[in-house]
């Protein structure tokens, strides 16, 4: 699950999970009594056909309506308050790319996490690789996830009024696996077409999404990519963090060279284990304001939420490829959360 897409689990939470499961009401909760709330808004975005739908956490007060966010069969779901009372300030905001096949929902641990440090997080959901809502070619055309992210900023710089919570002067962006490529193009890394195009050909990344694509027939030589070297930065985001970017390998030396705002880089896994298709140590050592590091005894899957206890099982009925609900196997998946949550709100704190 990186570069283009972990379809093999988009079909999974579609036809098991279901797209419905990214929110649940439970009636018989009291009133939120927590301090991360959560509200939805959407965005008219010029390259898509549609708007673009998006989660917003945000530093709260007890109240609104207890939900959860992103429980399904497989996944645990996160507690938040809907339309909870908002905390007094305003806070600064860091947007959060999923990666390909994924949803919004997904990454409610993290949101809630930096919500409750004193962050908005908005959480859009990618047409066209968003669970539900996904295919081959839609995630071939990378430069449009950048594109979705600038159109949300665009909806909520333009709309100040609607949004006196956020500091829109202090924007920061996450990104997993395509959506740390996502993340990486804001701040200015190109992709090279022809990289991009040969991506296939014979190198083993140690994903299966090239598996996917000669699956259903898809061949990068098929399309023009030319599209994919534009500048897609966007100078309203400050810093970013980027976990197992994917394409890493395509992106340009001299892009990169030319980032210029802080970046934090993490791989999930010891170095030795850590897939080449998202290893990105090299790309991190040509940007000059970035910090490399791993968090050991994880894997790819292990940003992803928490598992239930059937969720591995289920997956596997369903013929999913990919170990979703699996670790390195020396800790668990809620020991890495807390690493990870800790490393990414302790560097963003330190910037703002």
């Amino acid at each position: 699950m990186s570069k283009f897409i972990t379809f093999a689990k988009a079909i999974a939470f579609t036809t098991v999970l279901g797209v419905s499961g990214w929110v649940a009401y439970d009636l018989t909760r009291p009133p939120y009594d927590g301090n991360a709330g959560i509200t939805y808004g959407t965005a008219p975005a010029p390259i898509r056909s549609t708007d673009i739908d998006f989660n917003i956490w945000y530093p709260a007060t007890p109240g609104g309506k207890a939900i959860t966010v992103g429980g399904n069969g497989v996944f645990h779901g996160t507690p938040a308050g809907r339309d909870a009372p908002h905390q007094t300030g305003r806070f600064p905001m860091v947007v959060i790319s999923h990666g390909a096949g994924g949803n919004a929902g997904q990454f409610g641990w993290i949101a809630s996490e930096l919500a409750q440090a004193g962050f908005v997080v908005v959480l859009p959901n990618h047409p066209g690789t968003t669970t539900g809502n996904a295919s081959a070619e839609a995630a071939i055309r990378v430069w449009e996830r950048p594109a979705d992210v600038s159109a949300v900023l665009d909806e909520i710089t333009g709309n100040a009024a609607a949004y006196p919570y956020i500091d829109t002067d202090n924007i920061s962006i996450l990104g997993f696996s395509a959506g740390g490529y996502t993340a990486m193009a804001t701040a200015g890394a190109r992709v090279d077409p022809d990289l991009l195009q040969s991506f296939c050909d014979e190198t083993d990344h140690g994903m299966s999404d090239c598996a996917f694509l000669a699956h259903f027939g898809v061949n990068l030589h098929d399309f023009d990519l030319s599209p994919a070297s534009q500048d897609l930065r966007d100078p309203r985001i400050k810093t970013a963090v980027i976990i197992d970017p994917g394409i890493v390998e395509t992106l340009t030396e001299q892009s990169l060279e030319q980032i210029d705002i802080p970046m934090l880089v993490i791989n999930l896994g010891d170095e030795e284990t850590i897939p080449v298709g998202v290893y990105a140590r090299a790309a991190s050592d040509q940007i000059p304001t970035a910090h490399y590091t791993v968090v050991g005894d994880a894997i790819h899957f292990s940003f992803l939420a928490q598992c239930k206890p059937r969720g591995a099982q289920i997956l596997i009925n369903e013929g999913e490829l990919d170990p979703l609900c699996d670790d390195a196997g020396g800790r668990p998946r809620a020991d890495i959360h807390r690493e990870l949550s800790d490393t990414i709100v302790a560097y963003l704190e330190a910037r703002f």
